[in-house]
């Protein structure tokens, strides 16, 4: 994997999630990632880098969806939380899409 970086201001807001985010649990998501990452497209989202997304386990099966951009040689982590149903819905059916 590509070097993960977690700036000091999205590593406070990892911590201040509910339950908290770490950068072990983002980690261990990449490790465990069994799809593809997707495109998030949305007008208010676009950037360059493309911001892209999955929906993966920790080691201990708590599903994240996980936003990032790749830049140079580091993957810059954007956000991380828990994946609610809908979400981890729409990854699937994205996954299917992209087949």
């Amino acid at each position: 994997m590509e070097r993960l970086v977690v700036s000091p201001r999205i590593r406070n807001k990892l911590a201040g999630k509910s339950p908290p985010v770490t950068e072990c649990d983002i980690k261990q998501c990449f490790a465990n990632l069994m799809g593809n990452y997707v495109e998030d497209t949305r007008e208010e989202h676009r950037t360059d880098p493309p911001t892209k997304w999955f929906v993966s386990e920790t080691d201990y099966g708590r599903k994240l969806k996980v936003i990032f951009v790749e830049r140079g040689e580091g993957i810059y982590i954007k956000s991380a939380y828990d994946a609610t149903v809908k979400i981890q819905d729409m990854y699937r059916k994205k996954q299917l899409l992209a087949k």
